[in-house]
C-alpha cells in the first residue's frame, strides 16, 4: 500500500478535495480518487471527508492507495496505424489522446488494450498490466512507439534502452525566442515535491537527465524544435524544456498554455518522429519514422525551403 499526505498551502486553499488530489496525483484517474474517497481512505485532519470538502490552509490531507490488483486486460478492436510489424515486434503511430496502458481506474481503451486485440501473443509479456509495452509516451504526446511480441524480444529491446542503444528524435514547438540554435539540456529530473502529477528539475532526488536540441525554424512568438533525449525520464522534453523558459506550446501542466499571439492547439505539441533500434533477432538497424502530425504542421507557416521538414 502507498501512502500519500499533503499539507495545504493558500494557494490550494478553497479547492475542491478531489479536484485537488486528482490534480496532484499523476497516475490516478478521477474515477479512482473518487472510490478511495468513499471508502475511507482519504483524511483531513485524521477524519474521513467528502469528496466535496474545501480545503482550508493548514489541512492535512492523508491519501491511502491500496496495492493493484492484477488487471484482466481485455482485446478491443481499436484501429491501429502499424509503422512495422514481424513475428518480434511491432511499432505503432500512437495518435494523441491515446493511453499507452491500464491503470487503477482507466482500464479501457488503452494501446495495450488495442494490442491484444491485433496481437494475440503479447499476452503475458512482461505482465498482466503491460503486456510488451517496453517505454512509454505520455497520452497526448503522438509519435513512435514499440512493442515486444516475444519475451526474448522484450529483454533485447529493455536492455537496449538501458544501455541507450535506441535513438529517438522528437518534433516540438516551444514558446519563445531561442537565443542559440543548438544546445544541451544536463539536469536531473525527478517527481514534483507537493505537486504529485508533475516532475520537477528542482526535485530533491532527481535521476540524471540529458535532452539536446536543434532550432528548425525560429517563428513569431515559438519555435520549431527537434529533440535527442539521451535519457528516458518521465515527461523528460516537456520539463527540460520548460527549465529553460521554454515549455512545449499547448503543454499546460508545465506552462505551455497559449497566450495572446500564439497559434491554438488542444494538446501539447509533441511527437516521437524517429525511432531506431538494432533488431533483436535479426540485428539489422530498424529506421523509422512517422511524419509530423496534421495538428502541430498546421502551426507552421509555408517555408520557403521545403528540407526543413
Amino acid at each position: 500500500m502507498q501512502q500519500f499526505e499533503y499539507d495545504i498551502d493558500p494557494a490550494c486553499g478553497k479547492k475542491r478535495l478531489d479536484i485537488f488530489l486528482t490534480e496532484v496525483q499523476a497516475d490516478i484517474t478521477r474515477s479512482y480518487i473518487k472510490k478511495l474517497i468513499e471508502t475511507e481512505r482519504v483524511t483531513v485532519n485524521g477524519v474521513p471527508a467528502k469528496a466535496q470538502y474545501k480545503l482550508k490552509e493548514g489541512d492535512h490531507v492523508e491519501v491511502e492507495v491500496p496495492d493493484p490488483e492484477p488487471l484482466e486486460v481485455k482485446a478491443e478492436p481499436i484501429p491501429l496505424n502499424i509503422v512495422y510489424e514481424d513475428e518480434c515486434l511491432i511499432v505503432i503511430d500512437k495518435p494523441p489522446g491515446m493511453v499507452v496502458h491500464p491503470a487503477p481506474g482507466h482500464s479501457g481503451g488503452t494501446l495495450v488494450n488495442a494490442l491484444l486485440h491485433h496481437c494475440h501473443d503479447l499476452a503475458g509479456i512482461g505482465g498482466v498490466e503491460r503486456p510488451g509495452i517496453v517505454h512509454r509516451l505520455d497520452k497526448d504526446t503522438s509519435g513512435l512507439i514499440v512493442a515486444a511480441k516475444t519475451e526474448a524480444c522484450m529483454q533485447s529491446l529493455t536492455r537496449q534502452f538501458k544501455e541507450r542503444d535506441i535513438h529517438k528524435v522528437y518534433l516540438a514547438l516551444a514558446k519563445g525566442t531561442l537565443e542559440s540554435k543548438t544546445g544541451e539540456i544536463d539536469v536531473p529530473i525527478g517527481r514534483h515535491k507537493t505537486q504529485r502529477k508533475k516532475m520537477s528539475t528542482r526535485a530533491p532526488a532527481g535521476r540524471d537527465a540529458q535532452t539536446r536540441y536543434e532550432v528548425i525554424r525560429q517563428l513569431d512568438g515559438y519555435a520549431y524544435l527537434r529533440l535527442f533525449p539521451k535519457t528516458g525520464r518521465t515527461h523528460q522534453l516537456r520539463v527540460h524544456l520548460a527549465s529553460i523558459g521554454h515549455p512545449v506550446l499547448g503543454d499546460r501542466l508545465y506552462g505551455g498554455t497559449l497566450g495572446p499571439g500564439l497559434p491554438q492547439i488542444a494538446r501539447q505539441a509533441l511527437h516521437a518522429h524517429r525511432l531506431e533500434l538494432t533488431h533483436p533477432v535479426t540485428g539489422n538497424l530498424l529506421q523509422l519514422e512517422s511524419p509530423i502530425p496534421s495538428d502541430i504542421e498546421a502551426l507552421l507557416p509555408a517555408s520557403p525551403d521545403p528540407k526543413v521538414h
